[in-house]
């Protein structure tokens, strides 16, 4: 995987994020969602690297990163809190400005970066999610039967990390063949980690507390988004379901803002990796 790519572990100075980073160009971070790790990305960032330098990380508490002191308030794992580490590693690695392309959880600590760090982020690419927010605000009973696992994974009262661990494939399932075999390898080894299961599940924790308070804060405050952003959303997922035309939630929050469908199931990245990379190109050379 990630021929020419260099993996390293990198100390941001609060974690240690494993990343894999190649290409030449303008930088460009990609963010995996759940229960992802960065090697998702294994056919889409080599179909990048001739024009960009591809930065792909595990994010904060997933795969092979280091997992944050669970805090009472879940605030260690907010998208506030990953998205000022990944701001931290592009500046270790040389680039303070910087386009990023999140999917799933990631999407969040994307919209998170280019709320947070306007200076810092110059192109935004959503892929398969609208603002924590927006989706707890409009959830209903259609929302509670297909993303029930949102208030699973982020109660307490009865953990699920103890049902997802005592069988873990069985919970997440994973196709080495739709995968590719070496993603499907990490893959194992994320979810077979129950330090990784808890980070995963931290993350979602902080979706049902600090990082709805944050999506609120800003739109009663009518922040928007700075830069200009695309919305990709699988054709064979919910996205459309459950909001109609998705960039009309994002419009809320952006002036700028484009998007379209991907013909792939949820993980596009691994599903249609050619369309989903030519469509990034196209996005993002208009802004380099």
């Amino acid at each position: 995987m990630f021929e020419g790519f260099e993996l390293e572990n990198v100390d941001t100075g609060e974690v240690t994020l494993r990343v894999r980073h190649g290409g030449s160009g303008p930088p460009l971070v990609l963010l995996h969602g759940h229960p992802r790790t960065h090697t998702t990305w294994y056919d889409v960032a080599p179909r990048l690297a001739d024009a960009f330098t591809v930065v792909c990380p595990d994010l904060p508490g997933y795969g092979q990163s280091s997992k944050p002191e669970t805090t009472e308030d879940h605030s260690a794992h907010s998208k506030r809190a990953m998205a000022r580490h990944i701001v931290a590693l592009m500046r270790h690695l040389g680039h303070e400005r910087f386009a990023v392309a999140g999917h799933d959880r990631g999407s969040y600590v994307a919209h998170r970066l280019a709320m947070d760090h306007p200076e810092a982020v110059t192109r935004l690419v959503v892929l398969d999610g609208v603002p924590i927010g927006e989706a707890l605000a409009r959830a209903d009973a259609d929302f509670a039967r297909e993303w029930w696992h949102w208030f699973f994974f982020g109660q307490l009262a009865k953990p699920a990390e103890r049902v997802i661990n005592a069988d873990p494939d069985a919970w997440y399932g994973g196709d080495p063949e739709a995968m590719g075999a070496e993603n499907h390898a990490d893959f194992l080894r994320a979810i077979h980690d129950p330090e990784t299961v808890h980070g995963m599940l931290e993350d979602y924790r902080a979706g049902l507390g600090p990082d709805r308070e944050a999506d609120d804060a800003d739109k009663a405050a009518g922040r928007k988004l700075g830069c200009p952003l695309l919305m990709l959303w699988s054709s064979r997922d919910d996205m459309a379901d459950l909001y109609g035309d998705p960039t009309a939630v994002w419009r809320e929050w952006a002036d700028d803002v484009r998007g379209f469908a991907i013909e792939s199931g949820h993980h596009m990245a691994e599903d249609n990796p050619a369309d989903l990379a030519a469509a990034l190109r196209e996005f993002l050379v208009q802004g380099s």
